[in-house]
């Protein structure tokens, strides 16, 4: 698709265009009213043609108008953009030029004119932005294309929000208009007789462009570490249970940093994995241990025996109300934080002993679960669907000569909910519904074996690895895996299987009499 620029500036607007190329598009010429426009060197620099239509004294509108689209006319283009361009265009312009957008530094309807940022500063509201919108006889008053908003800061200037809406929203306004049309996702019909903006059907799941609104709720300490700021952003729609706004219980205790919150989303998210009472160990958003048991304390007791030494300094998340025997364990070593859906007065008394161990009570656990998570990028964010498929025994496929037993099986399944909130490549050993030993974040998977197996062997208290069940977050590509695994005396694997070596690995397991079963789906876990 190709554009033609109207620029009565610097044309910044144009340039950014015409150097994105938004859905392919590109500005063809720029056209000025003035000669001494800066946007004329900048088009030149980027060899896009250029025009010169100055208007002549005592020349009619019309007259001028005829004269521009003479200019037009040298020129197939699509679509018209305006930039700074001052003159109101007329009748004799929108009756014949092709469909025209201009981009207006406000969020139209409000703050039309020629001063937006000193009405908005002058009106007191919070956020502004930018809108694209079909030029019509009215002025700043045509069909709306997209629009961005922008927080007005308490301390800006108009200077200030002229700039910032330029950047941050005009930049990113102005070619997502662009990049829909060429892309045939936007159209504009009758323009010049009351024009109209059409765009395509939802795009579903993952829709064309997302909002995101969120409000900062507190300014922490430093972030991941101490020479980097941060702040906590909240979003008020969220009704799953979270750490972001749950209420600290001892009040006295220093504030949460950007590292306690992140572990402690982590240790959250693990523990309410499972339905019986159970307790996870965090440390750099990684499980030092997790364990289910009839009772919370004693779940807690053999999540910290997997790795006690990597667990000192870590995050406790816990999916019952912490009760008075619990929090006596957790006293026990240093800890810096607690989450858990409520507190007993006994427990309270026993953890605000520790005047910095920070105490999150999210409240039950029962609430909505978010569907979707993602990951900021310099540039951008990713976002997916969130691993919350269950694994149950009936898509257990086993593939060895040897078949697991109820309890290995049920085992399985402990293990592998538990190993989808370990760091990828990642290894769990486990025994019953307690880990022994995890290996994470190795980028070779033997490795991780072996990571798993001297974390049960030489940091585990009152633990082994054998007779365990081992589970892999991803295929065995090579046999050497569940070879090593073998050596350490684990006796039923799970794994997703898929690799094209299966065959190997499965007469690796039957060499070693263990049993093997497939799950079928993976269970990566990159950030």
């Amino acid at each position: 698709m190709q554009l033609a620029g109207l620029a009565g500036n610097r044309g910044r607007n144009l340039l950014n265009i015409a150097d994105r190329r938004p859905g392919g598009a590109t500005l063809d010429v720029l056209v000025t009213d003035d000669a001494d426009a800066p946007a004329l060197a900048g088009a030149r620099e980027r060899g896009i043609a250029t025009a010169v239509v100055e208007p002549r004294e005592e020349e009619s509108r019309a007259d001028h108008e005829r004269r521009l689209l003479d200019a037009l006319a040298d020129h197939e283009v699509e679509y018209v953009c305006l930039d700074g361009y001052m003159r109101v265009l007329g009748e004799t312009y929108l009756e014949r030029a092709p469909p025209t957008l201009n981009v207006h530094p406000s969020l139209l309807p409000s703050f039309p004119g020629r001063t937006p940022h000193e009405d908005v500063l002058a009106a007191g509201v919070r956020v502004t932005g930018a809108t694209v919108h079909v030029v019509t006889r009215a002025v700043d008053s045509g069909p709306i294309l997209t629009q961005e908003p922008v927080p007005v800061r308490e301390d800006d200037t108009p200077a200030d929000l002229k700039q910032r809406v330029l950047h941050e929203a005009e930049f990113r306004a102005y070619p997502r208009a662009v990049a829909a049309l060429a892309e045939g996702r936007a159209t504009v019909e009758g323009f010049g007789d009351d024009p109209v903006v059409r765009f395509e059907e939802s795009d579903g799941e993952y829709p064309a462009r997302r909002f995101v609104s969120e409000e900062r709720v507190r300014e922490l300490r430093y972030g991941e570490n101490p020479h980097q700021s941060a702040a906590l952003y909240a979003d008020p729609t969220c009704e799953e249970p979270s750490v972001v706004g749950a209420p600290q219980r001892n009040e006295g205790a220093k504030a949460l940093s950007y590292n306690n919150y992140n572990d402690a989303a982590a240790a959250l998210e693990l523990a309410a994995e499972f339905d019986a009472p159970a307790a996870a160990v965090i440390k750099h958003t990684n499980p030092a241990g997790c364990a289910t048991a009839d009772g919370l304390a004693d779940a807690y007791e053999r999540a910290l025996a997997t790795d006690p030494m990597s667990a000192f300094g870590g995050v406790v998340a816990l999916n019952r109300p912490c009760d008075g025997a619990t929090a006596a364990a957790v006293v026990d070593s240093y800890k810096e934080v607690v989450v858990a859906p409520g507190y007993t007065e006994d427990a309270l008394a026993t953890l605000r002993e520790k005047d910095d161990l920070r105490l999150l009570d999210v409240g039950s656990l029962d609430g909505a679960v978010e569907p979707h998570t993602e990951k900021p990028l310099v540039g951008g964010r990713l976002v997916q669907e969130r691993d919350l498929r269950d694994v149950t025994r009936a898509d257990l496929e086993v593939v060895t000569e040897r078949e697991p037993t109820d309890a290995q099986a049920e085992t399985m399944l402990f293990a592998w909910r538990a190993i989808k909130h370990v760091k990828s490549n990642a290894i769990l050993l486990a025994d019953g519904t307690e880990t022994v030993g995890i290996g994470a974040g190795q980028m070779s998977r033997v490795d991780a074996v072996r990571l798993a197996g001297t974390k049960a062997t030489e940091h585990a208290e009152g633990k082994g690895t054998e007779g365990t069940v081992l589970a892999s977050d991803a295929f065995f590509p090579f046999p050497d895996g569940v070879e090593t695994a073998a050596d350490y005396g684990v006796e039923a694997v799970i794994q997703p299987g898929g690799s094209v070596n299966d065959d190997e690995v499965i007469a690796a397991c039957d060499e070693h009499g263990l049993a093997m079963c497939f799950t079928g789906q993976r269970a990566f876990r990159h950030d």
